[in-house]
């Protein structure tokens, strides 16, 4: 019975490797390195290091409109200007394509490139290298994108905005806010006046993009609005190398609905298995690791009606040119001559900080995905941020959250590290039994399973710590992998990212001595060859252990060095309670 209880222990342990395995191949293993695009040297108005105004979509790009085009009007705005409108507030420096009104780079500024780089983190951006922007605009019967001759080129107050633009407004609490405003015009020369405005409020990732349609006309407007993300098949620029992996989370489409909160779609399947759904309170969007781009259709107004809500139109396609796009489309607007008409979304950009992402939509905090063991995960990671406000750094959050994990497990565990010490007791006397009844396999069970009555042992209970850390120790590494919370957060020392490997190999070093002192507290195998077994698992996890993130190494550290000391505790009472009992 001792012997199988010690397999099934052996088989645990593997068990861990093995699904850590299954949900590193799963985060990591698919990821293929994209051909180097050959860099190309583009000239424009601005500065080299700054997008190509020409780079804005083709007509092929647009979506397809529910009602026929049709071509009337005509562009009466000033010609191309190459200078791209530049917008910076506090937590972005984003630029706009007058042509189109396409969002064409968008820098993070609270976000760096790299822990080793203090140039900011570059979210959306069309060059030569990669191709990821984000596009609206009007489409259908006299919407401006159907035209023919291209998208409109829309006329601009100037090309730089920040913050000291921004005017002052009072939320709902009566908080003051600064919200700024970067209009764009376009006029037919049948008196038709379509205003585009991105609205930016301080201290907020989502951006507002609405189109107002003046109708001084003779004649009804029809349209619809569209926002899409369009990006290349280039690889993710938030994954890192680390040693022999590399690291990257999902890359692709997500969509979600009221009905279907949250649902994955790759680049390779955004043909076969195309998005084509129609709800109200959907959103669409490109993620990536730690990062996400969406869209969320958002409300229609007519002349001075308040807005309402409506039922979008999701798809996803891929373009000629091998671009894979996702985006929705409005319901056609109706707008009579000599009326008004508003239509609005919202996109966001920006880290995929779980309490911003669910106010705007349902399901879209589900892209910081926690897999399988996500109510695990989702307590682990509340209990990090509120112990991370009390400390204000990461690692030592870990540590604390280690500990009260310990702690609510200390009477479960409590039990079984008992009757393990007990076992260790009873070793010599199943020695002697072993030798006293040699081969007789049968006689030596019979005495072994009246002696673990007698001591009140249960063989098994040493599965049981290991069974419940299981669950907390996966799930804590997608935490990790998926909070961006925890990108490049330093601890001490030379650990300056919490969610990379440790760089001189100091922590798994020091989990592969703690798990050793833990193994030599346990009672010892009988069977050599099991002996052996348990003496190399140190090392085995040591080695599997370098190249896992810090914080997770961080977190069995501590676990075990709880474990030794409880283990410890427990293993003198044990011998003590024997000592009194063989003198009695």
């Amino acid at each position: 019975m001792q012997q199988w209880a010690r397999f099934a222990i052996l088989g645990a342990m593997f068990v861990v490797a093995y699904l850590l395995i299954l949900a590193w191949q799963k985060d990591y293993g698919h990821a293929e390195t994209q051909p180097q695009q050959q860099t190309a040297v583009v000239s424009h108005e601005v500065s080299a290091d700054l997008p190509n105004g020409q780079t804005a979509a083709t007509a092929s790009d647009m979506p397809q409109a529910n009602i026929a085009t049709q071509q009337t009007t005509t562009d009466a705005t000033a010609p191309v200007s190459q200078q791209l409108i530049s917008v910076q507030t506090d937590l972005y420096h984003l630029w706009i394509n007058p042509k189109g009104g396409d969002i064409v780079r968008i820098e993070l500024l609270n976000h760096d490139k790299d822990k080793d780089s203090n140039a900011p983190f570059v979210m959306l951006e069309s060059d030569a290298q990669r191709t990821y922007v984000a596009q609206s605009g009007l489409i259908g019967l006299n919407g401006p994108d159907s035209n023919r001759n291209g998208r409109p080129v829309y006329e601009i107050e100037k090309a730089s905005y920040t913050l000291a633009d921004a005017k002052a407004e009072k939320t709902k609490d009566g908080q003051a806010v600064k919200v700024l405003s970067v209009p764009m015009v376009y006029k037919t020369a049948d008196g038709v006046e379509i205003i585009k405005t991105f609205s930016f409020k301080q201290g907020e990732y989502p951006i507002i993009v609405s189109h107002k349609v003046v109708n001084r006309s003779s004649q009804n407007w029809q349209g619809q609005m569209f926002g899409q993300i369009k990006r290349d098949n280039s690889d993710d620029p938030g994954k890192s190398s680390q040693g022999i992996f590399t690291l990257g989370t999902f890359l692709g489409g997500a969509w979600g609905t009221p009905d279907e909160h949250y649902n994955k779609l790759k680049f390779d399947n955004f043909n076969d298995e195309k998005l084509n759904v129609e709800a109200k309170g959907g959103w669409v969007a490109v993620v990536q690791h730690y990062f996400v781009s969406a869209w969320i259709p958002g409300d229609i107004k007519l002349t001075q009606a308040n807005g309402q809500p409506y039922s979008a139109k999701l798809e996803s396609r891929q373009s000629t040119d091998n671009m894979n796009i996702i985006g929705f489309t409005s319901p056609t607007m109706n707008v009579p001559a000599g009326t008004t008409a508003e239509v609005d979304a919202t996109f966001y950009s920006g880290p995929k900080i779980q309490s911003e992402l669910k106010d705007l939509a349902v399901g879209l905090n589900q892209t910081v995905d926690y897999g399988w063991l996500w109510p695990i995960a989702k307590l682990l990671f509340l209990g990090l941020q509120f112990f991370h406000n009390i400390v204000g750094n990461w690692g030592w959050s870990i540590i604390l959250l280690t500990v009260l994990v310990k702690l609510i497990l200390w009477p479960l565990s409590s039990k079984s590290y008992r009757s393990m010490a007990k076992m260790r007791v009873i070793a010599p006397e199943m020695q002697r039994m072993k030798e006293e009844f040699g081969e007789d396999r049968m006689r030596f069970s019979q005495e072994m399973m009246a002696l673990y009555k007698r001591e009140q042992v249960n063989p098994l209970s040493g599965c049981l710590p290991l069974l419940l850390q299981m669950p907390i120790f996966l799930a804590l590494y997608w935490v990790l992998m998926e909070s961006v919370e925890l990108r490049h957060a330093p601890w001490l020392g030379w650990i300056q990212d919490l969610s990379a490997m440790d760089p001189w190999f100091i922590l798994p070093l020091l989990m592969g001595l703690t798990m050793f002192i833990q193994q030599s507290l346990n009672p010892q195998p009988a069977d050599p060859m099991q002996a052996k077994v348990f003496k190399i698992m140190p090392i085995i996890f040591t080695v599997f252990m370098l190249f896992f993130p810090a914080g997770l190494v961080l977190y069995w550290i501590v676990n075990n060095s709880i474990t030794i000391l409880q283990q410890g505790l427990i293993n003198k009472g044990v011998e003590k309670e024997r000592e009194k009992r063989d003198v009695v």
